[in-house]
C-alpha cells in the first residue's frame, strides 16, 4: 500500500492534475453556474458521430486519452476560506449558444385531386344533370347572370318580369302541377292565341294555390303569360307583394285590368275572392257571390271574349274545417284555417293533398257584339255576369261526375 499511486479525486485519473493550491478542472466544472455547455451535434455530421464513437471506444477499452484537454469557460470561484459564496460578487457565465442548421427536404407532391379529374368529374355531373347539352345550358345560364347584373333585361310597367318568371316561377310550379296534383286539361282551343282575353275561374282551396296552377298550366300549353289581377291584401305582404308584381300580377282594379286588355294581354280573375278560398269544406263546388261585375264592365269596355275556366280538386287540398275570427282580425288576414292536419301536424299539414286536378275552359263569351255603352248598363252587366257564374257552376257539376275518386 506503501507504493500506491495516490490520484487526487477529480483528476480524472490522471496523475499530476490536483496540486492542492487551485481546484482542478473537475472541481470547477462543479461550481453553480460553471456547467460546461453540452454541444449539440448535427444529425447530419457524420465525422462527429465517428469521432464520438471512436472516443467511447477509448474510453471502454481502458485506453489513455492523450489529446488536447477541451477549453473550459472561464468561472470565478470564491476563495476556499469564504464560507458565502454571495458574499464575493463573480462574473457572469458566457454561454456559447449554438444556432441549429437548416435542413433541406426533398418537397412531397402537392396531396388532392388533380384538375383533370376534376374537370372530369364536372362534365360527367352536368351531363346526367342537364343532358349531352349541358354545355349550351351552362351557356345559357351565365349570360342569364350576366344580365342580371349588368341591369340588362326589361321589366313592364306593372313590374312583370317575363324572363325571371319564365325561368324560375314556372319551372318551379311545373313539377307540382305535372306530377303531384297531375293536372288534366280541357278546351284549351277556348283561348285565344293572341290578343286580349279576360279568363274568370273558380276559387277554392283555402290557399290560393289553384291561381298558380292556372298560370303555369295555361303558359306550358299555349305559350302565353297569365295576368293574373290580385287583392289588396297580396300587395300588402312584403316579400309576396315583390314576387307577385314579377310573376305578373297586379292590383284588381278596372283601370289597371282594361289597360291590359287593351294591351292584347292574357288576364285571369277570380271574382268569388277571399269568400271563395275561405269556404267551409261541406260548401265545396258551390260558388259564392261574384261581386259587382266589375271583371265584365272591363271586358265590355274593351270588347274581349271572356273565358269561363271551371277547376276542380282544388277543394280537397286543404279541407277547411274551422276557423279563428278573433286571431285573424288581430292579424288583420280574412281567416285561419284549420284543417284536419294543420296545425295539429305543425308545418308538415301545409303540405297540400295530392288530389287529382280538372281543368276545362268553356266556350269564349263574346263582348263585342254590344253596343259602346254597355258597360254603364248596370242589368246587363249583371246578365252577363250571371251568365258566366252559371256556365261555371254546370261545368263544375259536370266534371264532378266525370271524375272517379278524389286522387286519381
Amino acid at each position: 500500500m506503501g507504493d500506491a499511486e495516490i490520484i487526487p479525486i477529480g483528476t480524472r485519473g490522471r496523475p499530476g492534475r490536483g496540486t492542492g493550491k487551485q481546484p482542478s478542472s473537475a472541481a470547477r466544472q462543479l461550481a453553480p453556474g460553471a456547467r460546461k455547455p453540452r454541444k449539440v451535434a448535427d444529425p447530419e455530421d457524420s465525422t462527429a458521430h465517428d469521432a464520438g464513437a471512436q472516443d467511447a471506444g477509448a474510453h471502454d477499452t481502458g485506453a489513455e486519452d492523450t489529446g488536447p484537454e477541451p477549453v473550459e469557460t472561464p468561472v470565478e470561484v470564491a476563495p476556499a476560506e469564504s464560507p458565502d459564496p454571495a458574499a464575493q460578487p463573480t462574473q457572469p457565465v458566457t454561454r456559447p449558444v449554438s444556432q441549429p442548421r437548416a435542413v433541406v427536404r426533398d418537397r412531397l407532391p402537392a396531396g388532392g385531386i388533380p384538375a383533370a379529374d376534376l374537370l372530369a368529374a364536372f362534365q360527367t355531373a352536368s351531363r346526367e344533370i342537364f343532358g349531352d347539352d349541358w354545355e349550351l345550358q351552362l351557356a345559357r345560364l351565365l349570360a342569364f347572370l350576366r344580365r342580371r347584373v349588368t341591369g340588362d333585361y326589361e321589366v313592364d310597367e306593372y313590374g312583370f318580369d317575363a324572363e325571371i318568371t319564365e325561368r324560375f316561377f314556372m319551372a318551379a310550379l311545373r313539377p307540382i302541377a305535372q306530377r303531384w296534383f297531375r293536372i288534366e286539361v280541357r278546351g284549351l282551343e277556348n283561348i285565344p292565341a293572341e290578343g286580349g282575353a279576360l279568363v274568370v275561374s273558380n276559387h277554392s282551396g283555402t290557399v290560393p294555390v289553384d291561381g298558380l296552377m292556372t298560370m303555369v298550366t295555361i303558359h306550358d300549353h299555349t305559350g302565353r303569360f297569365l295576368r293574373p289581377l290580385g287583392a289588396d291584401l297580396v300587395f300588402r305582404m312584403p316579400v309576396v307583394s315583390t314576387l307577385a308584381r314579377k310573376g305578373g300580377t297586379t292590383l284588381a282594379c278596372s283601370e289597371d285590368a282594361e289597360r291590359m286588355l287593351r294591351q292584347g294581354e292574357l288576364v285571369g280573375v277570380w271574382p268569388e275572392g277571399f269568400k271563395g278560398i275561405g269556404k267551409p269544406y261541406k260548401e265545396r263546388y258551390k260558388l259564392q257571390r261574384f261581386g259587382r261585375g266589375g271583371f265584365v264592365s272591363a271586358a265590355l269596355r274593351t270588347g274581349v271574349p271572356i273565358v269561363p275556366l271551371s277547376v276542380v280538386g282544388a277543394e280537397e287540398i286543404y279541407p277547411l274545417v274551422g276557423n279563428l275570427p278573433s286571431l285573424a282580425r288581430l292579424l288583420g288576414v280574412p281567416y285561419i284555417p284549420i284543417t284536419p292536419l294543420f296545425p295539429l301536424l305543425g308545418p308538415l299539414g301545409l303540405v297540400p293533398l295530392p288530389s287529382k286536378w280538372l281543368l276545362e275552359f268553356g266556350e269564349p263569351i263574346r263582348t263585342d257584339e254590344y253596343d259602346e255603352g254597355a258597360a254603364d248598363d248596370p242589368m246587363l252587366v249583371f246578365n252577363v255576369t250571371d251568365q258566366v257564374r252559371e256556365t261555371i257552376q254546370q261545368t263544375l257539376y259536370s266534371l264532378l261526375m266525370q271524375r272517379q275518386s278524389v286522387f286519381r
